[in-house]
């Protein structure tokens, strides 16, 4: 029996196991038994790392464990037994790792997540679309027809925001690259936004000052906040900053945090008035999961019923 799992520390209350448990709410595997996932919550990741090989198919990788997760598959892959590719090498860090006849692959689906949130803000319904066409790898049509549609949606080469140089930001940073937006880097140590623009000169990303939040927010299209406290200026917007300078479309805000949501209600009242569209971190860590279980089990997830499970939480 092929069993799955998330290892990080702490994960007790990981929203994981109930996506996973809807995504294949009433199939089995190939032999017969149900799906499954489990915590292994451990703060020592050698002890988490052996009990993935011993035990399972495959597992999310979680706080504090994605670089080191990383580190050890890019070792395996020296000897012949990893698999690293694509974006994964670029943020330098993995949230799921599979094993596959070439060894165990590395991927990231923070990068993955972060695609399909952003085009299905940009084109509605267009995920559910995509999945009955593509299935288990739709967010590759995604990337490549948002692409493809750059020019005839904005005016010019749109811009973007990463606020918040850890994991998921430099996840957000590579996503936001890919796609084809003029990023800003932007982190509470500005030295470490400029490590990151320095380390993916094929980017062209800039780093900025935390202290011009404000006015890169009011000058970017999309912006991707993946701190987990709110900045003072967030309650200082109004609607006419939302607005932005010549924007085509509606400023985009996409969250990391879906807990502890930095962007409250009154902020995001701001951002509709101004036709906006903010994306919750509920929002990411479905996407997420819709486009990492596929590497696990190689079946495409139930996405009607990993929203109902959210919206019941």
């Amino acid at each position: 029996m092929a069993k799955f799992g998330l290892i990080g520390d702490p994960i007790a209350t990981s929203r994981s196991p109930l996506l996973f448990e809807a995504a294949y709410k009433g199939q089995e595997q190939p032999d017969g038994s149900d799906y499954k996932y489990d915590l292994i919550e451990g703060s020592d990741f050698e002890t988490s790392f052996k009990k993935f090989i011993d035990e399972y198919q495959a597992i999310n990788v979680t706080a504090p464990f994605k670089e080191l997760a990383y580190a050890r598959v890019e070792e395996l892959a020296e000897q012949g037994k990893g698999v690293i590719s694509g974006p994964v090498a670029r943020i330098g860090a993995t949230n799921l790792l599979v094993k596959t006849s070439e060894g165990i692959a590395a991927h990231n689906s923070d990068f993955t997540g972060i695609v399909a949130a952003i085009a299905e803000a940009y084109y509605p319904g267009i995920v559910e679309e995509f999945i009955k066409e593509y299935g288990d790898r739709f967010f590759i049509k995604l990337h490549q027809f948002f692409l493809m549609s750059l020019s005839r949606r904005f005016y010019q080469q749109p811009q973007a925001l990463i606020v918040g140089c850890g994991g998921a930001g430099r996840a957000a940073a590579v996503a936001a690259g890919e796609l084809g937006f003029g990023t800003v880097l932007m982190n509470r140590t500005f030295e470490k936004a400029q490590a990151i623009a320095e380390a993916m000169p094929e980017y062209g990303f800039i780093p900025d000052p935390i202290k011009d939040f404000k006015e890169a927010v009011k000058e970017c299209d999309l912006i991707i906040y993946t701190l987990p406290m709110a900045l003072p200026e967030i309650e200082e917007f109004s609607a006419d900053d939302f607005a932005g300078e010549g924007a085509c479309d509606g400023k985009v805000i996409l969250e990391a945090n879906y807990k502890n949501p930095s962007f409250d209600e009154v902020a995001r009242a701001k951002l509709a008035a101004a036709d906006g569209t903010y994306i919750p971190g509920n929002r990411w860590l479905l996407y997420q999961a819709l486009t990492g279980y596929p590497f696990m089990t190689g079946i495409t997830p139930d996405l009607a019923a990993m929203e109902s499970a959210l919206k019941a939480l």
